[in-house]
């Protein structure tokens, strides 16, 4: 099974849905082979390398609501990332520009290793969400890099250049080109969407229906599977 998202590392519902996808995956054990790519997605691609104000006067003017509801709400979405075992910490996070931490994304998944991948990407959620760090600082990105297992030489000349720029480009034209223009969205066997972040439980439902609806195409098309693997009748 392929499972394609886009994502961006300032959206609070992009951690807690990859965090419950991940875990709804853990629990099919028939599941297998599951191959799962991040592509990039900035909420605000103008957004500059430091941080403006804080998270909730932000919220506040960004959905036209009062300081109250925007305090209400931030504190809501921590209390649904902390029920998934994050150190959810909305209300003090740093807004900055994300392209550079979707270049260090990018790096990582040139590797081809996935267990790299996803520890730079683990990596740069903790250190939005929980370490409320600037992921505009190239320092800071070098840092997580090295720290995840990447060549310190690498990430510094890819964050020195335009590297891996087109790459997060392209991710953001194929996401307006699907009509996707909120996050997460994920895709699955580029048949399926599911959009935005359902519980676990309604993430394990929906990959097991299709997990169901696809073996029963499978053997309306004649495939059959036996002691010897699988063929086409």
């Amino acid at each position: 099974m392929k499972i394609t998202y886009w994502s961006d590392y300032a959206c609070p519902y992009c951690y807690i849905g990859e965090m419950r996808l991940k875990r709804a995956i853990a629990e099919i054990p028939e599941l297998k082979d599951v191959e799962v790519e991040m592509k990039a997605f900035q909420l605000d691609p103008n957004a500059g390398a430091h941080a403006e104000g804080d998270t909730q006067t932000r919220f506040a003017n960004k959905y036209g609501i009062s300081m109250e509801a925007a305090g209400r709400q931030i504190e809501s979405i921590s209390e649904m990332g902390r029920a998934e075992g994050i150190d959810f910490r909305y209300a003090t996070t740093l807004f900055t520009n994300t392209m550079d931490a979707h270049r260090l994304t990018k790096l990582a998944q040139s590797k081809k290793d996935p267990v790299l991948t996803e520890r730079v990407i683990e990596a740069l959620f903790d250190a939005y969400f929980t370490k409320n760090r600037e992921l505009a600082d190239r320092g800071l990105l070098q840092e997580i890099g090295e720290n995840c297992g990447l060549d310190a030489g690498e990430v510094r000349d890819m964050l020195s250049s335009d590297q891996y720029r087109d790459e997060v480009l392209t991710d953001e034209k194929a996401a307006a080109y699907h009509g996707i223009h909120a996050v997460p969205f994920f895709v699955i066997n580029e048949r399926y969407s599911i959009s935005g972040a359902p519980d676990r439980e309604g993430l394990r439902s929906a990959l097991l229906k299709l997990m169901e609806k696809e073996a029963e195409e499978a053997m309306a098309t004649g495939m059959s599977c036996g002691p010897e693997g699988c063929r086409i009748r």
